[in-house]
């Protein structure tokens, strides 16, 4: 049985000019239970957690990281949820078959599923849906209801990390929602072999945005040959913005907020990159650069992205792209750039709340751990929703579809979080 954990009543003392300049849900008060604080009138529920026992025979795995919500019908929601698993780390039992070996036995990352009562949010079923595969960071759902799952691992027989494994690691995956158990994995090799982050879908046109985990990272599109059938193939291209090469603004401001830079698309050649050189082909002919594009998502007509270590202050970055749709050219903006650690550090995985405005998770690292859910108001003022107390990060933050619960993850040791309270009345 989950437990049910209220907000406590005395407000935290937090540093930070966001909590109290009247923007957001209000103070976070501290947790009775010392894992999550919240504002007043938000609790949350653990509903799954590392080691739980499962339905197939094997535990809940570690490394939550990027996950889907979906409508099932019937009452019912799945949850689909990434394992950022390497080679060396637990799968959480055997897994009867999957994409890829290392020295004989299935590689241990891949996915879970939740499929749970969409009204008491009690766990019904979960499994295991995807092995074999390393690193699956985070991902994006698909209009016709499955997840893409993205291997952030670039590596294979003969290269780094690659001893021991049997075939070359970097794909994305699609995994749907309404499995009941483990799928026949098929990497989808026309989007690209590289150090995959997330994706997310234009439900108009079916074309498929995809972010990198580089420090000279580039944002990408992939063409389906036939919309809603990504395994027949299509045509992977990178964004070039005229003029402006490197959007990073480390050294001085190459794009400023809110100025709309006009976009284009160059088509990428020899995208199974057996040499990792996909991003360097795509910058030597154009491409823009970004710093560590992490999490994307697609709201109404536009996209929005997360590049965790850009800006003059390397704390992170959010671009939105206004994609053309074939009638106008597409626009793309900086949307936000922190310039303090309490304003927002290091995002990462991110989604759109029923409100509009963005919900970001923080994944930041080092000799103090202190990482946030920010929202950022459509205005571009960021504020806490809530702090986790423990020395590890959030991820896979996605909205129920009746947008009154915010699933979560707690990386290690790993949790997932149904967090319920007034989430529309921002406005």
């Amino acid at each position: 049985m989950a437990a049910l954990v209220a907000s406590g009543c005395s407000v935290r003392e937090v540093a930070d000019a966001s909590v109290t300049n009247g923007v957001g849900y209000g103070p976070l008060t501290p947790d009775p239970a010392g894992l999550v604080d919240l504002p007043h009138g938000f609790s949350y529920r653990v509903i799954s957690k590392l080691g739980d026992a499962m339905n197939d025979g094997g535990t809940v795995p570690d490394a939550a990281d990027g996950m889907g919500c979906f409508d099932l019908g019937n009452g019912k929601l799945a949850l689909v949820r990434n394992h950022e698993l390497i080679l060396t780390q637990g799968s959480g039992g055997e897994i009867a078959k999957g994409f890829g070996r290392w020295n004989g036995r299935f590689v241990p990352g891949g996915t879970t599923s939740i499929i749970l009562d969409a009204k008491t949010l009690e766990v019904e079923h979960q499994f295991r849906s995807l092995g074999g595969t390393i690193r699956n960071c985070a991902g994006g759902t698909t209009p016709w209801g499955s997840w893409l799952t993205c291997e952030e691992a670039v590596t294979g027989p003969g290269q780094r990390y690659g001893d021991g494994l049997d075939r070359n690691h970097g794909w994305v995956f699609e995994v749907p929602a309404d499995a009941s158990e483990i799928i026949d994995p098929v990497p989808l090799k026309a989007m690209g072999r590289f150090n995959h982050e997330a994706a997310c879908v234009d439900p108009v046109t079916g074309i498929v945005y995809l972010t990198e985990d580089r420090d000279d990272s580039l944002l990408y599109r992939f063409l389906p040959n036939s919309p809603g059938i990504l395994a027949e193939g299509g045509k992977l291209q990178a964004l070039v913005l005229g003029d402006v090469k490197d959007t990073r603004n480390w050294d001085s401001v190459q794009i400023a907020l809110g100025d709309p830079l006009t976009g284009s698309w160059i088509d990428m050649d020899d995208v199974e990159a057996p040499g990792d050189d996909l991003r360097q082909r795509g910058a030597a002919r154009g491409a823009a650069v970004f710093a560590r594009g992490e999490g994307i998502w697609m709201g109404d007509g536009e996209l929005y992205f997360a590049c965790t270590s850009g800006g003059l202050a390397k704390l992170g970055q959010i671009f939105r792209l206004k994609p053309g749709r074939g009638e106008l050219s597409d626009k793309l903006e900086l949307f936000y750039e922190s310039t303090s650690p309490d304003q927002f550090n290091y995002g990462d995985n991110l989604t759109i709340a029923p409100d509009g405005q963005l919900v970001v998770c923080e994944d930041q690292y080092g000799a103090i751990v202190k990482n946030y859910i920010r929202g950022i108001t459509t205005g571009g003022e960021a504020y806490p929703i809530a702090f986790l107390d423990a020395q590890t990060e959030w991820a896979g933050a996605c909205f129920s579809p009746d947008g009154g619960t915010l699933f979560v993850n707690v990386y290690s040791p790993a949790k997932t979080l149904a967090i319920t309270g007034p989430w529309q009345h921002l406005g």
